[in-house]
C-alpha cells in the first residue's frame, strides 16, 4: 500500500513538474528569467516611465505613497532650516517687531505641515510667507514646481496603468483544451476563443507558433526553436468579427509538424503551441495581444467542442459559456498519415489504372468447318 502511494505521488510530482515547465503561462505570462546580463540595472532608469508602468500595483502605490511623503518631510525640514537661520523659532525668543520668513512656525511639525499645505496647494491662511526672506519666496516657488510634477507623473503613471490594453486582454479567453478531429473532411487542430465584451477587438489577427527543441544536420541542438503555425477560421484569418465566440482550426497537411504525431504518440512528444490574438482595442485604439499555451497533455486527440451558441425564444442569440471548454469525443483516425492514405486510395479506386503492359490478342474467325 505504501509503495503504491509513493508511486501515485511520484507521477502526480513529475506531471507537475512537467506542466510547468512551459515558456507561456495559461494567462499569457512568459516564464523566462534573464542571468549574467552585463548592462546595468541602471538602464531601466533611463526608461523610468515603462518601468513604473512594468511594476506591480503594491510596488507602485509604495512609490507613489513614498514620493508625496518624502518630498513632504523634506521640505519641511528645508523650512525648519529657513526660520532657523532666521531665528523665527520660539526659542530664539524674538522681538514684537521681528517679522518671521513664514508665519506661525514653532517647530518642525509645523514646518512639515506648511509643506503639505504648500505643496497640495491647501492653503488654510494660518501660515504664509512673508516677504522678508528671497530664501523663503525661492523654496516656495521650487516645492510648487517640483508637486506639480510629481503629481503629474504618478496621476499619469496610475491611469495608464488602469487604462493599459494589456487588461483588456484578460476579457479574452482561451479553451482550457486543444482538440484534433475531422473538419471539412481534413485532419484539423482546434482552439476555440471567446470575447467577453460586447465591445470588438477591430483588425485582429490570429497565429501560433510551436516551440520544441530541434537538432540540426550540423549537430547544433536549438532550444525553444520556433515553427510557424497557421491558423484559420471559416470566416477568414484577418478583420474577424469578433462578437460571439470562434473556433479557430490549424489543418494538419504534409506540411504541418502535427502531421507525423499519432493519438498514440502525442503524450510522448515535447512541444509547446503557443496562440497569439492581435487585435485594437475599440474604445482606445490602442493595440491588444492575448496568449495562451498548450503542451501535449492539453491537446485532446479525437474530440471536438460542444455547441455553445443558440437561439431564444425571442429571437436572441445566447452563449452558453458553460459549455465553452466541454469537449464531445468523436471518431477520428488516429494520425493524419493514415487519413491522407485512405484518401489517396479511395481516389484511386475511383480513378481506375492502365496496365501499359496488357495487349490485347486478335483472334482471327475462320469460316472453315471439318465435317
Amino acid at each position: 500500500m505504501f509503495s503504491y502511494l509513493r508511486g501515485r505521488f511520484t507521477s502526480h510530482l513529475r506531471e507537475r513538474s512537467r506542466r510547468r515547465a512551459r515558456l507561456v503561462s495559461k494567462d499569457g505570462r512568459c516564464n523566462i528569467e534573464f542571468g549574467n546580463v552585463e548592462q546595468s540595472r541602471f538602464v531601466f532608469l533611463i526608461d523610468i516611465w515603462t518601468t513604473i508602468l512594468d511594476l506591480r500595483w503594491r510596488y507602485k502605490m509604495t512609490i507613489f505613497i513614498s514620493a508625496f511623503l518624502g518630498s513632504w518631510f523634506l521640505f519641511g525640514l528645508l523650512w525648519y532650516v529657513v526660520a532657523y537661520i532666521h531665528k523665527d523659532l520660539p526659542e530664539f525668543n524674538p522681538s514684537i517687531n521681528h517679522t518671521p520668513c513664514v508665519e506661525n512656525i514653532n517647530g518642525l511639525t509645523s514646518a512639515f505641515l506648511f509643506s503639505l499645505e504648500t505643496q497640495v496647494t491647501i492653503g488654510y491662511g494660518f501660515r504664509c510667507v512673508t516677504e522678508q526672506c528671497a530664501t523663503a519666496i525661492f523654496l516656495l516657488i521650487f516645492q510648487s514646481i517640483l508637486g506639480v510634477i510629481i503629481n503629474s507623473f504618478m496621476c499619469g503613471a496610475i491611469l495608464a496603468k488602469i487604462s493599459r490594453s494589456k487588461n483588456r486582454a484578460k476579457t479574452i479567453t482561451f479553451s482550457k483544451n486543444a482538440v484534433i478531429s475531422k473538419r471539412g473532411g481534413k485532419l484539423c487542430l482546434l482552439i476555440r476563443v471567446a470575447n467577453l465584451r460586447k465591445s470588438l477587438l477591430i483588425g485582429s489577427h490570429i497565429y501560433g507558433k510551436l516551440l520544441k527543441t530541434t537538432i540540426t544536420p550540423e549537430g547544433e541542438t536549438i532550444i525553444l526553436d520556433q515553427v510557424n503555425i497557421e491558423f484559420v477560421v471559416d470566416a477568414g484569418n484577418e478583420n474577424l468579427f469578433f462578437i460571439s465566440p470562434l473556433t479557430i482550426y490549424h489543418i494538419i497537411d504534409k506540411n504541418s509538424p502535427f502531421f507525423h504525431m499519432a493519438a498514440e504518440t502525442l503524450l510522448q512528444q515535447d512541444f509547446e503551441l503557443v496562440v497569439f490574438l492581435d487585435g485594437t482595442v475599440e474604445a482606445t485604439s490602442a493595440t491588444c495581444q492575448v496568449r495562451t499555451s498548450y503542451i501535449p497533455e492539453e491537446v485532446l486527440w479525437g474530440y471536438r467542442f460542444a455547441p455553445i451558441v443558440s437561439k431564444t425564444k425571442e429571437g436572441k442569440y445566447r452563449v452558453d459559456f458553460q459549455n465553452f471548454s466541454k469537449t464531445v469525443a468523436v471518431e477520428t483516425p488516429h494520425c493524419a498519415f493514415c487519413l491522407y492514405n485512405e484518401k489517396e486510395a479511395k481516389a484511386k479506386e475511383k480513378k481506375g489504372y492502365d496496365n501499359p503492359g496488357f495487349v490485347l490478342s486478335e483472334v482471327s474467325e475462320t469460316s472453315d468447318t471439318k465435317m
